[in-house]
């Protein structure tokens, strides 16, 4: 099968994220809003190319104060730094549906390749005869290898913020005509 453009489905789509607070437990958030362009045969992940585009703004931890200090300089800097972007360079099958899918991960001015797992969920027409895929992804990254260093010495030992960052998408896609 052709590789085909497909459209993100944000109502059956999702990006999120959980860091290590105070070194005990795990928060977690969601970015609302993103962007992807895709150019795959969903059955086979190995041509395609993948690129996708995270609104750092739409940051929700779920408290307001703690959303509104990451999008400062002490973190996203969204003035200056805007987007969290991905450009996939290399996608390699590593078992039935699984593949280890490496690009260039580009956050606060700095570029850097990353591999993240993406299983492929399956595919099939929904109700109305659209055709529609789904996959699902995840990773992490070290916040300081892009510069995002912010941080508080605990009394106890250790750190207020973890330095790794699980990232899990799930993403539903539909057919472009």
């Amino acid at each position: 099968m052709a590789n085909s453009k497909w459209a993100v489905d944000f109502t059956h789509s999702s990006v999120d994220f959980t860091i290590k607070h105070m070194m005990i437990a795990k928060v977690k958030g969601t970015f609302h809003k993103f962007e992807a362009e895709i150019d795959a045969d969903p059955a086979d992940l190995t041509t395609a190319a993948i690129s996708f585009a995270v609104d750092l703004s739409s940051i929700d931890t779920r408290n307001a104060d703690r959303d509104n200090h990451l999008r400062t300089g002490d973190f996203f800097d969204i003035a200056q730094f805007p987007e969290l972007t991905f450009k996939s360079t290399n996608i390699v099958k590593t078992d039935d549906d699984e593949y280890e899918v490496t690009g260039d991960v580009s956050l606060h001015g700095v570029t850097r390749s990353e591999t993240f797992s993406v299983t492929f969920e399956g595919a099939g027409k929904d109700p109305w005869g659209n055709e529609k895929a789904g996959f699902s992804g995840k990773g992490s990254i070290k916040r300081s290898d892009y510069g995002l260093t912010y941080n508080a010495a605990l009394e106890t030992g250790g750190v207020l913020i973890g330095d790794e960052v699980k990232i899990s998408i799930e993403i539903e896609v539909g057919k472009q005509a």
